[in-house]
């Protein structure tokens, strides 16, 4: 489905762009293309600020503590692994918001912190298109929100779930559109308005 419109209190959520994941083996495999989730993602949350709309900042720190098939990593996470990267460029009035599972909505706060700004919609980016953002994206919608996929702005080191995400799973939860179109659809909304 195509981008057609934002509401008029649309949020940016930027999943896991963390040093130590942008930073990580696998992601490196497909380091350019990062840089270019990286560089998209920064563009748009400068374009949110610019439009006095809510920008949140997601990072991960640990799991959920059930059990799995294939084992985690255990143990604390080494100093800086958690940390946003630095493009971001982190600003005050940023909702910050570190989970321990794959979606940012549950066990955080995000929902209550998203309706007390009266937020109906929200955008979605960062890594891993299969895990994180797809996860972000099901609990936003499941929740009631709006969802806008910036698929441009997203990546996951296996293409394989990237694409089934695109294809089969975005479609059902919102639209999708590329991080241009989202920015000049902020921009001609707010001519408007």
């Amino acid at each position: 489905m195509a981008l057609t419109t934002l509401d008029p209190i649309t949020a940016l959520i930027v999943v896991d762009l963390q040093r130590g994941i942008v930073g990580s083996t696998l992601v490196h495999a497909i380091g350019d293309v990062v840089s270019d989730v990286v560089q998209r993602s920064c563009a748009l949350a400068a374009a949110f600020r610019r439009h006095r709309l809510p920008v949140v900042l997601v990072n991960v720190d640990g799991g959920a503590p059930g059990r799995t098939e294939r084992p985690r990593s255990g143990g604390p996470f080494p100093d800086g692994w958690t940390s946003l990267i630095p493009e971001l460029d982190q600003q005050p009035g940023d909702i910050a918001v570190t989970k321990r599972t794959w979606g940012a909505f549950a066990s955080t706060d995000l929902e209550s912190q998203l309706r007390s700004r009266c937020v109906t919609q929200v955008v979605i980016a960062g890594v891993a298109t299969g895990t994180g953002v797809e996860s972000t994206a099901r609990q936003a919608y499941e929740a009631g929100f709006n969802v806008t996929l910036a698929t441009d702005a997203m990546t996951d080191p296996r293409p394989e779930a990237h694409d089934y995400s695109l294809a089969n799973v975005f479609p059902r939860l919102g639209e999708s559109g590329s991080t241009q179109a989202i920015i000049e659809l902020l921009a001609t909304r707010s001519a408007q308005a």
